[in-house]
């Protein structure tokens, strides 16, 4: 794939433009705080699994709803702003990917059935 394939492959945004400079711009603080709430939801969804009280399971619930909203949040503002880019996948490897999943689902007991 050449490099004009590739441009046509990513999704984003026009980046907002930052300072180049030493000290820390807003992209930088961005990205920082992405990356922490993205750290704390993890140790949340494990400290959930591991909360041996009702009542601590649920206050943890609900710190952690709060804190994944916040990254959502970020991650929304910072895609709107050109700073993070996906890769647009292909529609062979979609297909690929459902009927690999659909041949997973048809083995729950339950008899699951992809959507």
């Amino acid at each position: 794939m050449d490099s004009q394939q590739q441009q046509q492959q990513k999704i984003q945004n026009p980046k907002t433009q930052f300072p180049e400079t030493p000290e820390m711009n807003d992209r930088d603080l961005a990205n920082d705080l992405l990356s922490m709430e993205k750290y704390m939801t993890a140790s949340y969804n494990t400290a959930m699994n591991e909360a041996s009280h009702e009542k601590l399971y649920r206050d943890l619930l609900t710190i952690f709803t709060e804190t994944q909203n916040e990254q959502r949040k970020l991650y929304e503002t910072m895609f709107q702003k050109g700073w993070y880019s996906m890769e647009a996948a292909e529609q062979q490897k979609l297909q690929q990917s459902f009927q690999q999943h659909q041949g997973y689902a048809s083995q729950f007991p339950y008899g699951g059935q992809v959507q």
